[in-house]
């Protein structure tokens, strides 16, 4: 499901018929109590007459109330345009490809396949393993020395799997010396759809997953 500009607009207009709403509300609120104020005046005992002070704190506290409602009002709108431009903003990552924590080879038209992943430290020695998602080894790839942070790799499935490539997995083992440097495995996925949802922007994936935008930790 692909949204566009029509999207947005049906969005911006139903907070629109909101925030009238609202606005209508705290304006028949407000000339209530005005209504009530003046007519307390005109029947007060003239004897022992509304105390100014007390006046005074009757008229502040609506006057909260009309500030916080249109505080409200105001976050409404612009909370409807934060998710417009978040549909804005998904809508130019389909047909893109975007790495998150997995460790899925995903699928490359040209059999070739490019993943990444973190290492916490400097590694001497790293090398990547390809597998069948039953566990049985494909390829192995000496990429030599790795420095801390993100590494790319570049795996050519031609004349070395003939089968499903997308169900490929892959490993990292990582060392410097004799101990063993921890890793993050980053899978590419390419979005196919972009979604709205509990206020945060959904990428949907070609493997039929859906993520947070904020899941993703790499867009080429």
């Amino acid at each position: 499901m692909i949204y566009g500009t029509s999207g947005v607009d049906g969005t911006t207009t139903t907070s629109t018929g909101n925030t009238k709403n609202s606005v209508s509300d705290a304006n028949e609120a407000q000339d209530r109590f005005l209504k009530l104020l003046v007519a307390q005046l005109n029947n007060q005992d003239p004897m022992n007459p509304m105390d100014n002070a007390q006046m005074t704190s009757q008229m502040a506290q609506i006057n909260t109330v009309t500030g916080i409602q249109q505080l409200n009002q105001t976050m409404q709108s612009m909370s409807s345009q934060f998710t417009g431009m978040q549909m804005l903003q998904g809508t130019s990552m389909i047909g893109r490809t975007v790495l998150t924590e997995g460790n899925t080879l995903g699928t490359a038209a040209d059999g070739t396949h490019t993943a990444a992943f973190d290492l916490e430290g400097q590694a001497a020695n790293v090398k990547i393993q390809i597998t069948t998602a039953t566990g049985e080894l494909v390829d192995t790839i000496d990429l030599g020395a790795g420095a801390a942070g993100r590494n790319y790799f570049t795996w050519d499935a031609a004349d070395k799997y003939s089968g499903d490539k997308s169900q490929l997995r892959y490993s990292v083992q990582a060392t410097n010396g004799t101990a063993a440097v921890a890793s993050t495995p980053l899978a590419p996925h390419a979005v196919i759809a972009a979604s709205a949802g509990s206020g945060s922007l959904m990428l949907e994936l070609d493997n039929g997953e859906a993520i947070a935008y904020t899941g993703v930790k790499a867009v080429y």
